[in-house]
C-alpha cells in the first residue's frame, strides 16, 4: 500500500469514528515526532489539520475536501 493510500484510509476510518456526533482526532508521527493531528467535525463535515513546527505555535488549517488534506498530510511528514 502506498503511504498516499494509508493515509487516506485513516482519514475515513477517522470519518468512521466521528459517528457519535463527537469529534475525532488522529496523531501523524514520523519516528516518534507528531508531525500534526487531524480532527473531523461531522457537524460540519470539516477536517481540522494542526500542523507542529519546532518552537512555534502550532497551525490550523480547515479542509472540506479528504482529497486535499491527504496531499497537506503527505508532504508534511515526507
Amino acid at each position: 500500500m502506498s503511504q498516499l493510500q494509508g493515509i487516506l484510509t485513516r482519514l475515513k476510518n477517522l470519518q468512521e469514528q466521528s459517528n457519535s456526533g463527537e469529534p475525532a482526532q488522529r496523531y501523524f508521527e514520523v519516528n516518534g515526532e507528531r508531525k500534526c493531528q487531524v480532527t473531523f467535525h461531522p457537524k460540519t463535515e470539516t477536517f481540522e489539520l494542526e500542523v507542529y513546527n519546532d518552537k512555534e505555535k502550532p497551525k490550523r488549517y480547515q479542509f472540506d475536501n479528504i482529497d486535499m488534506i491527504t496531499i497537506e498530510i503527505f508532504d508534511l511528514i515526507q
